[in-house]
């Protein structure tokens, strides 16, 4: 075992658990034993939100200003070890080093989003009568929950923790079990730049301590990323217990290609957004459709994947399960009279027997009712459909019940812009094939990819983590009474 055990961060230190019960933390990369994870119990996420609890009022009532200058040393301290955090990415996750790099230069952005938020909420004011003001200011919640996902190990915390942090709540983290060693990192380094004890924990665990946050009554508000599946249990049961919750769930990204599109500009962004983080992302692009005569961007497409060489840049998949499950997709696609382009399968990085890897896959003549056509694949997998005209490839995005992403290629504006009205989708590409949208800007899906009022990223996310405090003052008692008395 690589790393000592994930163990329960609360009140600012690292503490076993009352429970026994662990899990193995294997590396995706060549199966090296890295650690054992925790699984928590109710008991220790009852002290974690004790803790967390106690710390709200000195958190709460500090100045924003003052707490951004936290999160100010802390971008240094992830500048300083990048290289540290993005191996533990790599081996944790599987990933290559190219992409764990850039997952925590984007932690570092959304940390660059939570220094500038004392300028984002300083509130309103206007005398509303003679001598008489409303006033309107952000109060923070209190105790909030994140429960993050696998694929982005350090960027889906930062996606929550600064914000909300920054906003004056107090934070409990559940990691993934699969990753659970880069939030301990993010933990200490939030303690180097000095975050009081207590305002950040993490309790480590499985669907037992998900059901516990959405139920604990001192928890105000849960934040969530994930399958659809399971962000539908979360808000459900959040709602349900008078929490607010946003909930992110899968994706089913589609990429519309015209005839007129750039062929090699447009092959190496689709290639890109099926691959890249070996497809475990839900801004993938996971359906192509082909409007019209598009063999020749095709055959180019294939070339590009061609290029993609698992265990050189392309990572691992999460796990052996992840793995077969993927494969048993192209087969299923492939029986059904697909015609697969390019095979991942069966993929052996020498070296590496023991990692849990997936070639660069196309699949062509996909039909709509295939599962590969609606089902989340998550992994590096792209399945083509043929249409003749723009509004039967809409109707096909629109069909599918997800709404994370859309993106188009096309050299012509007007189509351009029929697409970005008509898809069904929060996040739309022109020419893009991740269109994820940058700082200031928030991420969030439609449909069955979001799940709440909201989002927990940019300008959206001080709607989701505060709550407003109006106050109306009057000094004039010369005025008299009148209906604003």
């Amino acid at each position: 075992m690589k790393y000592n055990p994930a163990v329960n961060y609360i009140n600012g230190a690292f503490e076993n658990s009352a429970s026994t019960e662990t899990l193995d933390v294997i590396s995706p990369v060549d199966g090296t034993h890295l650690s054992k994870v925790v699984m928590s119990g109710v008991a220790d996420l009852d002290k974690a939100v004790a803790a967390a609890k106690a710390a709200f009022p000195a958190w709460s009532q500090t100045p924003v200003k003052e707490r951004v200058q936290v999160f100010f040393r802390f971008k240094t301290l992830l500048e300083k070890n990048l290289k540290e955090l993005s191996d533990l990415i790599v081996e944790e996750n599987g990933k290559t080093y190219t992409e764990a790099t850039a997952e925590i230069e984007k932690s570092i952005e959304l940390t660059e989003f939570a220094c500038s938020l004392p300028q984002l909420i300083s509130g309103e004011l206007l005398e509303v009568s003679r001598g008489i003001e409303c006033r309107i200011e952000r109060a923070p919640l209190g105790v909030v929950a994140s429960i993050v996902p696998f694929n982005f190990p350090s960027m889906v915390p930062n996606w929550t923790m600064p914000n909300a942090i920054a906003l004056g709540n107090c934070m409990i983290m559940k990691p993934s079990e699969k990753v659970p060693l880069s939030v301990g990192r993010i933990a200490e380094l939030l303690k180097e730049a000095g975050l009081p004890d207590g305002v950040f924990n993490i309790v480590h665990g499985d669907s037992r301590i998900v059901e516990a946050i959405c139920d604990h009554p001192d928890i105000e508000a849960v934040s969530f990323v994930g399958s659809t599946k399971v962000a539908k249990i979360v808000y459900r049961r959040a709602t349900s217990n008078l929490k607010r919750c946003v909930a992110l769930g899968g994706a089913k990204n589609h990429l519309l290609v015209l005839p007129d599109a750039i062929p090699g500009m447009t092959a190496q962004n689709v290639a890109a957004s099926m691959s890249g983080c070996a497809g475990q992302r839900c801004m993938a692009a996971s359906a192509m459709i082909a409007v019209g005569e598009v063999d020749h961007i095709v055959e180019q497409i294939c070339e590009e994947a061609r290029k993609i060489v698992p265990g050189e840049n392309l990572g691992a998949v999460i796990s052996r399960q992840s793995q077969e499950n993927i494969e048993k997709y192209i087969t299923e696609a492939e029986q059904g009279g697909a015609k697969i382009l390019v095979d991942g399968r069966n993929t052996i990085v020498k070296g590496k027997e023991n990692g849990t890897y997936v070639g660069p896959t196309v699949i062509d003549y996909v039909t709509p009712e295939m599962s590969v056509a609606r089902e989340e694949i998550f992994g590096p997998v792209i399945s083509i459909m043929r249409t003749k005209t723009l509004d039967e490839a809409l109707a096909i995005e629109n069909a599918n019940p997800y709404g994370n992403a859309a993106s188009v290629f096309t050299q012509n504006g007007g189509a351009a812009r029929y697409v970005m009205a008509k898809a069904s989708a929060g996040m739309i590409g022109v020419n893009v094939g991740v269109p994820v949208p940058r700082e200031p800007f928030s991420f969030g899906g439609w449909n069955e990819s979001k799940f709440g009022v909201g989002d927990i990223t940019g300008k959206s996310s001080i709607e989701f983590w505060t709550k407003l405090k109006k106050s109306t003052t009057k000094w004039n008692p010369e005025a008299g009474v009148n209906w604003m008395s």
